[in-house]
């Protein structure tokens, strides 16, 4: 059976419940029957300012329910939206809107500058969503763009080059990623969800889409405030959240704050991490906190629609240190690559991840050799897959396991070193309540610098002193730096230039690492 596309789903949970509440923010709060009636609205507002398929719509907005109507009435058009990140520098932010060349950017900050690239042409207009609401209301309102396979939405990202370019993603993979994020979950009308991820960033859509995909209810608040732990378990007990997700850095932040014990008890019963690899320590230190709590894990590439696999986590699974990433949603495909081109299929042995399937990109928008380059057709024939650069391999359970990215595994000393396995390690000192491993240009060889949050208690030194009575020499971190929090970037992933930053040091010009080579077991 078909999954039905995003947007017929919330048209039918509006149909079927129009009184159930839908969408709040700091702000204001819409049911199912007002949020459609607001997206319809906005839809004809876009149509006015000739907005049509296949047109991109920027999004200049910040959490809230007004990126969620306005997402909504791109889809309603056939247009496809363009997150943008309202806290993103003015060159970025210029080259981003330059690149994707929307109709129009949205937004709802009265003094917008209007960023543009310096020597371009005039760039598309800036519109103020109230504006764009209230001609939508004077303009008769056209229906929803009947469902067909189209681009629901473009994703700006950097990737390993550093450049942004935006991920095309079709509105048949958004539904299937939404479609099997529901199954996964186990979620219904009942899901009560906390949105904490930014919404340029797609793993935010992992928790608002399925919520209302399946008629639940979506609790939105200010990104920024989310930064401090305290406000995160306040709006969790005062709004009776059910479920949530965030990034496995987010956690640690969670963790950190000594707070977690303070969900013990609430109503919360679902917390999905993802976007990057899980610590078993940190899983661990939830159920330690809250026993009774649900945990899966899922991964996926941008590339490859929010999440492409799902695992619940049980204490057995992560007793050997490891956190699975679970087995491929339905629909998609996974093949491990050696470093010959040959298919690895034995537990155990380790390669390079390609993925087939539902779940796949349109491509990069305006970039079609770089597409080319990562969209490849010549592994197994007939299909086409995209190579993520992740290096896995499959349990003795069936499931998958992150090892690290291909080129973020090094060798020193004949000794292979993966950044997320010496973390962990680091952190489990005595002492130590968080640690990140970080690569570095250390004069020209590839150096790794330990960054920790403490409790007050050691010194650098003391704590060099323990790490080599847990560490081989060849594995000690060249440098050792006590922090007093593992900042974030503005995807909520770690942020290892302005780590780097604070010491004057510079990511290595090559980390050393070739494919899946050095890691086969």
């Amino acid at each position: 059976m078909t999954t039905p596309d995003v947007l017929s789903a919330l048209l039918e949970q509006a149909r079927g419940g129009p009184a159930r509440p839908a969408v709040e923010d700091l702000d204001r709060s819409l049911d199912y029957g007002h949020l459609v009636d607001e997206v319809a609205g906005c839809a004809a507002g876009l149509a006015e300012r000739g907005v049509g398929v296949g047109d991109r719509v920027a999004l200049h907005l910040p959490n809230s329910v007004d990126f969620v109507v306005t997402a909504l009435a791109a889809l309603w058009r056939g247009a496809l939206f363009v997150p943008l990140a309202v806290t993103d520098p003015e060159a970025r932010l210029a080259g981003i809107v330059a690149d994707c060349d929307p109709v129009l950017v949205v937004t709802n900050t009265p003094d917008e500058r209007h960023p543009s690239v310096p020597g371009s042409p005039p760039g598309p207009p800036w519109v103020q969503l109230s504006e764009l609401v209230a001609s939508g209301a004077e303009a008769p309102h056209p229906g929803p763009v009947p469902p067909s396979e189209r681009v629901a939405y473009a994703i700006y990202t950097s990737g390993t080059t550093g450049a942004p370019k935006g991920v095309l993603i079709g509105t048949g993979a958004f539904a299937a990623a939404v479609g099997s994020t529901v199954e996964a979950l186990g979620l219904d009308g009942s899901a009560r969800a906390l949105c904490v991820s930014p919404f340029h960033f797609d793993g935010s859509f992992a928790t608002l889409f399925p919520t209302l995909y399946v008629g639940g209810s979506v609790v939105i608040r200010p990104r920024e405030s989310l930064l401090f732990p305290r406000t995160f378990f306040n709006a969790v007990l005062r709004e009776d959240i059910t479920l949530t997700g965030f990034s496995p850095s987010y956690l640690k932040l969670l963790l950190a704050s000594g707070q977690m014990d303070r969900l013990r008890g609430s109503t919360l019963r679902r917390l999905a991490v993802g976007g990057e690899a899980s610590s078993a320590a940190d899983i661990a230190a939830v159920w330690e906190a809250v026993p009774d709590l649900r945990v899966f894990n899922r991964y996926g590439p941008t590339e490859t629609t929010i999440a492409v696999t799902n695992v619940e986590l049980t204490p057995a699974m992560i007793a050997g240190g490891t956190v699975p990433i679970g087995r491929p949603h339905p629909g998609v495909t996974f093949h491990l690559v050696d470093d010959r081109g040959a298919i690895v299929d034995d537990a155990g042995c380790t390669g390079e991840l390609y993925i087939g399937g539902v779940q796949l990109m349109t491509g990069y928008w305006g970039a079609p050799e770089l597409t080319a380059q990562v969209m490849v057709r010549d592994v197994v024939p007939g299909q086409t897959l995209y190579r993520t650069g992740d290096v896995v391999y499959l349990d003795d359970d069936g499931n998958y396991v992150y090892v690290e990215r291909v080129d973020r595994v090094i060798k020193r000393h004949g000794v292979r070193i993966s950044l997320l396995e010496l973390s962990d390690v680091v952190q489990t000192l005595d002492g130590a309540s968080a640690a990140a491993c970080v690569l570095f240009d250390n004069e020209g060889a590839v150096g790794i610098a330990a960054f920790v949050v403490t409790d007050g208690s050691i010194s650098t030194l003391e704590l060099r002193a323990r790490a080599r009575s847990h560490l081989p020499d060849t594995m000690i971190p060249d440098r050792i730096e006590l922090v007093d929090e593992l900042p974030l970037t503005r995807s909520g992933k770690l942020d290892e230039r302005r780590l780097l930053g604070r010491l004057g040091l510079a990511p290595p010009r090559s980390t050393g690492g070739g494919r899946a080579t050095t890691l086969s077991a």
